[in-house]
C-alpha cells in the first residue's frame, strides 16, 4: 500500500515545505527571475504574496522554483495534457 502512494506522488511537483534543496533559482509571481536565493528566502517571498512555492524543474542545478498558486499550476498542467491527447 505504501509503494502505491509513493508512485502517485512521483508526478506531483513538490511545494513549500516538501522542497529539500538549500538554494533555489527563484522566479517571482509576475514571471520575473529573482535569482538564486536560500530556500527560507524563497518561502518568505511566497508567504508574503499569499501564494505557494512550486518546484518547476527539480533536476536543474539549483532547482527552479516559482511563486504561484498551486491549484492554478495543476489546472494548467492538466489542460496541457488534454491538449496533447487531442493531437
Amino acid at each position: 500500500m505504501k509503494g502505491a502512494n509513493n508512485k502517485a506522488q512521483g508526478d506531483k511537483a513538490r511545494i513549500n515545505d516538501e522542497i529539500t534543496a538549500r538554494e533555489v533559482r527563484l522566479i517571482g509571481a509576475d514571471g520575473s527571475q529573482v535569482g538564486v536565493v536560500s530556500i527560507s528566502e524563497a518561502m518568505s517571498s511566497a508567504e508574503a504574496a499569499s501564494l505557494d512555492l512550486v518546484e518547476i524543474s527539480p533536476n536543474a542545478e539549483p532547482p527552479v522554483c516559482k511563486v504561484m498558486d498551486y491549484g492554478k499550476f495543476l489546472f494548467e498542467k492538466s489542460k496541457a495534457q488534454k491538449e496533447q491527447k487531442k493531437k
